[in-house]
């Protein structure tokens, strides 16, 4: 993988289009780009190469699927040398859906979405707080998501 790829105006633009419609066709984009088909192709390539795209995917609302509460964990190890075991440990568990190694008062921050508090409750006291090496853990409910957008292109 290459991260030294530099970017430019158009490929800018290309990550904007396909930030906001990952199935946008590319003709369209070259339309909107005012280059080939091919050449969008080309630059979509190389970004993928150099690691700036990592595929696309949908968006899949949890809602929709019944997953009504998103509840962000903070866990503290009870030794640092744990970390490779209890992070393969919260891999095994599906309602995980992001975790961060973290600086602060954690060594973890997890993102999970559960069906109800008491599925939330269920997976605390029965399958994070038994997973060796965790020695305390601290729930922070979500009660709404007013912010969720990917990586502004005009930050520099």
């Amino acid at each position: 993988m290459n991260n030294k790829l530099n970017i430019d105006e158009t490929d800018r633009k290309i990550l904007s289009y396909l930030i906001k419609n990952a199935r946008m066709p590319f003709l369209e984009i070259a339309r909107e780009c005012g280059i080939s088909g091919a050449a969008i192709h080309q630059r979509v390539k190389k970004m993928e190469e150099a690691g700036i795209i990592a595929g696309s995917r949908f968006n899949v609302k949890p809602e929709a699927l019944g997953y009504k509460v998103c509840a962000f964990i903070g866990i503290t190890l009870d030794h640092a040398h744990k970390y490779k075991t209890v992070v393969k440990d919260i891999a095994k568990i599906p309602e995980v859906v992001e975790c961060h190694f973290i600086t602060g008062n954690y060594t973890f921050l997890l993102k999970i979405l559960c069906k109800s508090h008491q599925h939330l409750m269920d997976l605390l006291i029965n399958t994070l707080q038994n997973i060796p090496g965790i020695s305390k853990t601290e729930s922070f409910i979500a009660l709404e998501q007013p912010i969720d957008k990917q990586v502004n292109l005009d930050i520099e």
